[in-house]
């Protein structure tokens, strides 16, 4: 099993079928990484595995555990490539994750995050749903850890609904089914095209999941928990601006809907909704009919100005009861936190998702 010493890309090796590469990037994870990689030794999987790994100038005792379980692993007929990055600076997860796509060979490929840890069965499971299914992503339901952190997203992420896989891509949440679940063909894939590799502060897998949608891909999610899913400061994700995802996901709205939608209303005439009026181009600035709302003195007042606006008049947007809303709309009210009151008046209107409404909360 030959060692990549550095971090020059190679051709991909032929993907032999029926073979699954377990896909983990590592920077400094000894503290997870032991937990991790016994996760991939437990797995029930009886069909051909492999692990890629891709040390991304880790400066802790990381390689050393890779090391490690590459002995105990290879003893156990499960082959483990091992790529890295020795350099002094890391090049990011989007790199580290391609690289260890690169080096590997299977026809599937299993996402792992280095502070994660699967359920024996997550690769039988999803390789089972991945064969009949070779333009998806593949995630699980997931247990949080620490267990009270982040309730509201573990919910969502474990309670959409088939077609909220779809419908709910547009919210702050990200990817409907979570990175470190995925699990898709190797053909798929480079279909798709690598992870974007601008490195801290890049949401390489929101990239990566909106071209999927963009390409026709289905999202697919098995309903069983399969992966024990970390909550820590040192996580990638918080070096992410939170007005990056927002710059991205407006993009991706106006992109998939609002493009072929002729007018539409804004339920929320609060910071959320004036925030994504003035997010908006010119163009879909001009198709917002109405905002929405319950707050009696928002709707007294009548209209939203938009100061900003160059043009004279200024912009002047009607504020309505959101009983009095036409659809479509886009909601930018957050899911989950008000009681379930919300939610009440929404399914009071009898609208359908995805046709209707879409979220952008």
């Amino acid at each position: 099993m030959a060692e990549a010493g550095g971090a020059a890309a190679r051709p991909a090796p032929r993907a032999r079928a029926g073979h699954v590469s377990i896909i983990v990037p590592v920077h400094n994870s000894e503290r997870w990484l032991d937990e991790c990689l016994k996760s991939v030794w437990e797995q029930d999987f009886e069909g051909a595995m492999e692990l890629s790994v891709f040390n991304d100038a880790s400066v802790d005792g990381s390689a050393e555990i890779i090391e490690k379980w590459k002995i105990k692993l290879e003893d156990a007929g499960v082959p483990v490539i091992v790529g890295s990055n020795d350099s002094s600076q890391p090049r990011g997860v989007g790199f580290a994750k391609n690289q260890a796509i690169i080096q590997s060979s299977g026809a599937y490929l299993c996402f792992l995050d280095s502070d994660d840890v699967m359920m024996p069965q997550r690769v039988r499971l999803q390789y089972e749903a991945a064969i009949q299914r070779p333009n998806s992503i593949i995630g699980c339901q997931v247990r949080r850890e620490p267990l009270d952190s982040t309730e509201r997203y573990t919910r969502w992420i474990n309670s959409l609904t088939e077609e909220q896989l779809l419908t709910q891509v547009f919210t702050s949440h990200g990817p409907t089914v979570i990175m470190p679940t995925w699990f898709c063909s190797r053909e798929w894939f480079f279909h798709v095209g690598k992870f974007d590799e601008g490195g801290k502060g890049v949401p390489e897998d929101l990239l990566f999941f909106y071209k999927h949608i963009q390409k026709g891909g289905e999202v697919f999610r098995v309903n069983q928990c399969l992966l024990l899913y970390r909550y820590h400061p040192q996580a990638a994700s918080h070096s992410i601006l939170e007005e990056t995802i927002w710059n991205h996901r407006v993009r991706f709205l106006e992109d998939r809907v609002l493009s072929s939608w002729t007018s539409f209303t804004i339920w929320n005439a609060g910071k959320q909704g004036k925030k994504l009026y003035r997010s908006l181009s010119s163009a879909n600035q001009k198709k917002v009919t109405a905002f929405c709302d319950v707050d009696e003195k928002k709707i007294t007042k009548g209209f939203y100005t938009y100061e900003a606006s160059e043009e004279r008049p200024k912009p002047k947007i009607p504020i309505r009861h959101f009983r009095d809303a036409s659809p479509p709309l886009i909601i930018c009210m957050k899911l989950d936190l008000t009681g379930g009151a919300f939610e009440t008046n929404l399914k009071m209107l009898n609208l359908k998702e995805g046709r209707d409404y879409y979220h952008f909360n």
